[in-house]
């Protein structure tokens, strides 16, 4: 059986193009039978795709995430480091700037003084009748198991009634509290300490010895010692940090909180960075960060810049009836003239810049901030820019004509604000057996 086959002009068979359409056909129309299983397979391959798709995106994303996490980490560690660089360029260029201008002074006393710019006493006998006053208390010792070192302080008011302890700044040392020591004794157990490196309390030899976290442990140490686990605390200007810092650090020891010309340190920082005017002010700072050297500034012409704080019309206590008289003088020049005192209140600056800004902020006890309007050395702004960092109840007294000697120069305005703050809300009479 022969069969016929008949080609097209182009040399194709009719039956292998009839074969060609059917095979197509045959792709693309699945068969009657088993039509739902193809559609079913169809459908799960798309899925499959789509999957596929999406994990690829997601994959992509994942990995641009993690390049913009690492871009930012990359810009955040740079930035921090060209802050810690400027800071400390800050520091060390400020600090090169005061002491050009220390040495042109030292240069000009020279040329005017020349026989007695470089002669001072060490004032070897105390003025027994002021530093000896029993008016104001009895003159104690404690030393500190853990630091080793021994604490001169003074104290008045019977024993068991509540605690109020004071801590005097720069150049200072117990005594600048004596008007503080004869009022509130009455109802407190009232105690005046001589600080690390200050008046008769030891002297560690070392820089590293007047750390801040080491001085606020002294006060600690000091409280449990007298017997209290809580008390009324007040600070002055050096004694003023460390008073904010127990009340950071230990809340729970801290009743209230009475702080005169002294920011939170905090305010302090951040004011002074972004303001120059404050900046200048606090130029010594930076000066005393040099050894050896702001030690003989102070020394010079018998002590001449330290007798200028409290006695100069810029700097010095502003109430006529309040200067310091010639004995007043002594007692200070006393404390200060004696061998390495000067380097021990010295190095409190030494080691601030270490430790600013600080990891833990907040005060938690209610707080009193005394602030004297004349202060030569703080701006009145940085005051209520305390208030940011208080969880609790805070007073703030702006004293009109006052200096930063402030518990010296209007101590009766000063004392009056005190009992005032201590008198509301709890009262000290809660605590009369603490």
């Amino acid at each position: 059986m022969v069969q016929s086959e008949v080609r097209t002009p182009w040399g194709l068979s009719i039956s292998s193009v009839t074969r060609k359409r059917d095979s197509v056909l045959s792709s693309q129309d699945p068969p009657r039978s088993g039509g739902a299983s193809f559609l079913k397979r169809r459908q799960l391959s798309k899925q499959i795709n789509r999957s596929r798709d999406q994990q690829a995106d997601s994959r992509g994303n994942v990995k641009m995430a993690r390049l913009l996490d690492n871009l930012l980490l990359l810009s955040f560690g740079l930035t921090l480091k060209i802050r810690v660089m400027g800071y400390w360029s800050l520091v060390y260029g400020y600090c090169a700037l005061c002491t050009g201008v220390a040495l042109l002074r030292l240069g000009w006393n020279i040329i005017l003084r020349p026989s007695t710019t470089f002669q001072w006493t060490v004032r070897e006998t105390p003025p027994a009748a002021c530093l000896n006053d029993t008016s104001l208390g009895t003159h104690c010792y404690v030393r500190i198991k853990e630091s080793g070192l021994r604490f001169h302080y003074v104290a008045a008011g019977e024993r068991g009634k509540p605690l109020m302890l004071f801590l005097h700044g720069f150049p200072e040392f117990w005594f600048s509290w004596r008007h503080q020591l004869r009022e509130f004794k009455s109802e407190f157990r009232v105690v005046a300490v001589d600080m690390r490196g200050y008046g008769e309390s030891d002297l560690p030899s070392s820089t590293e010895s007047y750390r801040l976290d080491y001085l606020v442990t002294d006060i600690k140490d000091i409280v449990e010692y007298l017997g209290y686990n809580r008390c009324f605390l007040v600070g002055h200007d050096w004694g003023g940090i460390i008073a904010w810092l127990c009340a950071i650090h230990y809340p729970e020891m801290v009743t209230k909180l009475i702080v005169l010309n002294s920011p939170h340190p905090c305010v302090f920082t951040d004011y002074a960075l972004h303001h120059p005017s404050q900046m200048l002010k606090s130029r010594y700072y930076f000066f005393f960060q040099l050894p050896y050297f702001p030690e003989l500034m102070l020394s010079i012409n018998d002590f001449k810049a330290l007798k200028s704080l409290f006695t100069s019309r810029s700097t010095g206590i502003s109430c006529k009836g309040r200067w310091f008289t010639t004995e007043d003088l002594e007692a200070y020049l006393h404390a200060l003239s004696q061998p390495g005192a000067l380097t021990g209140a010295l190095n409190y600056f030494r080691n601030i810049f270490s430790v600013l800004p600080l990891s833990q902020s907040e005060v938690k006890s209610p707080v009193l901030l005394l602030w004297g309007e004349r202060d030569a050395f703080l701006e009145q702004d940085m005051a209520e820019a305390c208030r940011l960092y208080i969880r609790n109840h805070f007073r703030l007294n702006i004293i009109s004509g006052a200096s930063h000697w402030l518990q010296q120069d209007q101590p009766e305005i000063v004392n009056t604000l005190i009992w005032t703050f201590i008198k509301e809300g709890e009262g000290h009479k809660n605590y009369r057996n603490l």
